[in-house]
């Protein structure tokens, strides 16, 4: 290749590169994947759509036009964690842009880029009637991401799976977004990935100065500060919802019928995945994916297989 490599990042604030803040705003793991993705003297022109608080039903329209344009030799679609902290969440319109976005690009000739996103009720640490119903939908977003990936040929990293609730160094103070530690880890997770799969690409990412971990006092600080503010937007939109779930689930428990939600949710899952007809990935090694939900009062969880 004589040309720089292109390489198009789309998706929400994760993508952004919220959390690892730069004199210019945010270096976060595709700034610092992108020198990365060609040998030199090649080099790698970044273009970075993704903004915060973007849907996945927005990226056709907001994103995928200009990734387009820029005609991108590899291309990441990291989009759905905000669907699941929305009140009008509907997984089928979720997954139809996913999949409109990805088919355009692979079609493109871009190598793509995907991953599974950890569950934010777990991440900010919510009760249980509140973070049951968002565990359950990023689980079926992420099956859903699964089954898109496996379709499109995607390089798919299971970022949900890298030790965010184990390593407090990882995210920043807000809980929710990678620090620049983070953010680093999801780069070079990729790069070792695209290696495997065959890609020359240049050295892996180059370690980044990360401050500690936030501390107790500075997680309170953003709480009290910027915390309060981001918890107040989303408010109007997705309390009401979600407060309605909670209740939901909470009268579900006391039938001690928790447990046909998460069949629910897994059908739903299935049949969107069906409708797609992309057929349901394979897990690493042939062994079939599984998609764990949330466990039910009686302590069973229901499980979505991804199996062939």
């Amino acid at each position: 290749m004589t040309v720089p490599v292109r390489f198009a990042a789309l998706g929400d604030s994760l993508t952004e590169g919220v959390g690892a803040p730069a004199a210019d705003g945010w270096h976060g793991w595709a700034a610092l994947l992108a020198p990365a993705l060609a040998a030199e003297p090649v080099g790698c022109r970044l273009r970075n759509l993704a903004t915060s608080g973007v849907l996945a039903a927005d990226l056709p329209a907001a994103q995928l036009p200009s990734a387009l344009a820029f005609q991108p030799h590899f291309a990441a679609v990291l989009a759905g964690g905000n669907d699941t902290l929305r009140a009008g969440f509907e997984l089928r319109r979720t997954a139809l842009a996913l999949d409109t976005t990805l088919r355009e690009l692979s079609c493109s000739g871009a190598v793509l880029l995907t991953a599974c996103l950890p569950d934010p009720g777990a991440l900010l640490g919510l009760p249980s009637p509140l973070a049951r119903p968002l565990a359950r939908r990023m689980a079926a977003v992420n099956a859903v991401v699964h089954g898109l990936s496996r379709r499109h040929g995607a390089v798919h990293l299971h970022l949900a799976d890298l030790p965010w609730r184990t390593d407090r160094a990882l995210l920043s103070a807000d809980r929710l977004h990678p620090s620049p530690s983070g953010h680093l880890l999801i780069a070079r997770e990729f790069h070792t990935l695209l290696t495997a799969a065959g890609h020359h690409l240049g050295s892996p990412p180059a370690a980044v100065a990360a401050p500690p971990a936030p501390s107790r006092a500075a997680d309170l600080w953003w709480l009290a500060t910027r915390g309060t503010a981001w918890v107040a937007r989303r408010s109007v939109d997705l309390l009401p919802g979600l407060l309605a779930l909670a209740a939901a689930e909470t009268r579900q428990r006391l039938r001690g019928a928790g447990a046909e939600l998460d069949a629910r949710s897994a059908a739903v899952t299935e049949e969107v995945l069906a409708e797609l007809g992309g057929g349901p990935p394979s897990g690493d090694g042939g062994r079939p994916a599984v998609v764990s939900l949330p466990r039910s009062p009686s302590g069973r969880a229901a499980k979505l297989y991804l199996a062939e």
